[in-house]
């Protein structure tokens, strides 16, 4: 790994899952920029080196959901495991010559906008560096969302969340609890209740569930999808039939009801307890939270050693969690799959703007921005996979890439543009907001449930971009200096060379 902090670069990557080892490659390709990735874990690969629970998968294809500027993957099934996505970016890392670019371990306290300097200040736990640019890319699953439950201390068993996950608790054999029923969950609960003694799961809502259905590749598939063009061809077929997939999220007539009966159709297949089936009936209309896919999760509530709470934990009573149903269960172990601080990052806590504004302010009302990639009143300043950057239909591995091409664009833009600063312009931030939430009133998205990926507070969608992927790219793939202000150094300043 790299030695000491440089006192100066043109780019400071803040994160290095898929978004900031993406812009890494990227920015080393280009050989015009120096660069660092401050990364406060000890390896790349963001949540997919924090996630180590068991059956933690990526419920995209993996085609789709890896770099298309990179070689193909070797992946040997149509989804891929949470490993072999990690150890996919840790080739990339090497492959792409980024190691002597990333300091591990390195977390970023604060960034400061530097007016006099037209650059940030980026305080770590290495150091202070300076940088003409910040990339935010710390991701919207860095942060778990762990509840505080009454009662929490005097339990004398392990909790802990997906994310944290312990190996050294109490499994086999065991009488475990699982909090929630989102994505990690439908996971997690089929690989427990295969070692579980006892195995409880606690539903505040039940999800929709579609069939999975994936598959090992035969050798002769792999060697075919080992050629760029081939694992190319599929990556846009799969794109594609995802992104059809968008009128369902708009409520749209038949493909709303083809994909709702599709979901209850494999709820009554496999499950046949009339009342345990009422349980798992969800009773939000389908999209409007995430769609899970399993082939396992139905037919493992099924079996006798599971049982299926239909509400949520409310506290722990010693070693009994008290269910809000009143219901309670002497547990070992709980598991917390109960997501992460997805609408309300952390991070923006550590971000300082013109004036001294700290980006949670200026997200008050919840997140922001312009092209979803840059925020008024922090100049070249730009936030990957942050507000209205992901899909909850596609791959947000083409999302991220979008946004990669439209910060290379700045970047070129302020190459030429001598010292200056872009900062983009609050008439811009503002219509674009307005648009985001034009397109979002009509989808499922805002039909009454609540999701992560809605803000807390305001109840605006903040997290997806509320049309296509395409659609995303259209409006969002090339820089338009337009909507930007040009900030100039003032002339007593001697900007630092790189």
């Amino acid at each position: 790994m790299s030695g000491p902090l440089p006192e100066y670069v043109d780019v400071a990557i803040v994160g290095a899952g898929f978004a900031g080892l993406g812009m890494a490659i990227r920015t080393a390709r280009r050989g015009s920029e120096s660069f660092v990735v401050l990364e406060r874990g000890d390896s790349v690969g963001g949540t997919w080196r924090d996630n180590r629970y068991p059956g933690v998968s990526c419920d995209v294809p993996a085609h789709v959901y890896s770099y298309s500027f990179r070689p193909p993957g070797d992946w040997d099934s149509l989804f891929a495991e949470g490993a072999a996505i990690h150890d996919y970016l840790e080739q990339a890392a090497t492959d792409e010559g980024i190691r002597p670019h990333l300091h591990l371990n390195v977390d970023v306290t604060e960034t400061r906008w530097l007016p006099d300097e037209l650059c940030w200040s980026v305080s770590s736990t290495a150091g202070e560096l300076r940088a003409r640019v910040l990339v935010v890319a710390v991701g919207r699953l860095a942060n778990p969302m762990v509840p505080e439950f009454d009662g929490a201390q005097s339990f004398p068993g392990k909790v802990f969340h997906t994310a944290q996950w312990d190996s050294q608790a109490p499994i086999d054999g065991a009488r475990v609890g699982v909090v929630g029923t989102g994505a990690s969950a439908v996971q997690l609960v089929p690989e427990l209740a295969r070692r579980a003694g006892e195995l409880v799961v606690f539903s505040r809502s039940a999800p929709y569930v579609v069939p999975r259905g994936d598959r090992e590749y035969s050798p002769a598939e792999r060697e075919h999808l080992r050629v760029k063009a081939n694992a190319d061809q599929l990556r846009a077929e799969l794109f594609e039939e995802a992104d059809k997939a968008f009128a369902q999220r708009r409520g749209l007539h038949p493909a709303i009801d083809e994909i709702r009966d599709r979901a209850l159709g494999h709820l009554h297949s496999q499950v046949s307890d009339p009342g345990l089936r009422a349980d798992l009936t969800p009773h939000y209309e389908i999209g409007c939270k995430r769609i899970l896919l399993s082939d396992e999760f139905f037919p493992t509530m099924t079996r006798p050693h599971v049982t299926l709470e239909p509400s949520a934990l409310a506290k722990f009573d010693g070693s009994r969690a008290v269910a809000a149903s009143g219901n309670s269960y002497e547990l070992d172990t709980v598991v917390l799959a109960t997501g992460f601080e997805a609408a309300r990052p952390e991070f923006a806590t550590r971000i300082v703007g013109v004036g001294g504004e700290r980006l949670l302010e200026h997200w008050q009302a919840g997140m922001v921005s312009y092209a979803s990639t840059a925020v008024s009143g922090y100049p070249n300043m730009f936030v990957l996979d942050g507000p209205n950057a992901a899909l909850g239909h596609n791959s947000a591995i083409f999302m991220i890439e979008t946004q990669i091409d439209y910060v290379l664009g700045a970047m070129d833009h302020l190459t030429a543009g001598g010292p200056i600063a872009l900062e983009v312009m609050a008439a811009a931030e503002q219509a674009y907001t307005r648009e985001i939430d034009e397109r979002s009133a009509s989808t499922v998205w805002l039909s009454g449930c609540s999701s992560w990926y809605l803000d807390p507070l305001s109840r605006r969608l903040t997290l997806l971009w509320p049309g296509t992927g395409q659609s995303f790219r259209d409006r969002n793939g090339t820089f338009d200096p337009y909507h930007y202000e040009r900030v100039w150094a003032p002339d007593w300043v001697d900007l630092p060379v790189s």
